[in-house]
């Protein structure tokens, strides 16, 4: 079933909105990461790591090394989510353009139409 202009655009504006709350999402647990990271790696005491309900002590090596292959993977995230962004928008550029187009020449149509009756 082939959509039309309005529900493309509508379509590419949800899908934005969903890349938007996930890259909000990703950005808050990549600021928690760094925070993380720059606690442990400044800490002087022993690291604890939550597991389940349980709080295990883990050495700081161990954990530095798993919250910069959590940061990598989150910035990965975040920039494929950049990239479907651009994408979407792009397309919806397009479909717009295609609206205000269309719009400009049914205006100028029913306008020359209108003014030429007789």
């Amino acid at each position: 079933m082939k959509m039309n202009k309005v529900e493309q655009m509508q379509f590419f504006q949800e899908n934005l909105n969903a890349i938007i709350m996930q890259k909000q999402a990703f950005q808050m647990e990549l600021n928690e990461t760094v925070s993380a990271l720059k606690e442990v790696e400044n800490s002087k005491e022993d690291v604890y790591k939550l597991i389940g309900q349980l709080l295990v002590k883990v050495s700081k090596e161990k954990i530095i090394e798993e919250l910069k292959n959590k940061e990598k993977i989150i910035k990965m995230r975040l920039e494929r989510l950049s990239s479907q962004e651009e994408k979407i928008n792009s397309e919806a550029k397009k479909v717009r353009d295609e609206l205000i187009k269309n719009s400009q020449e049914k205006k100028w149509f029913f306008n020359y139409n209108s003014k030429n009756k007789f």
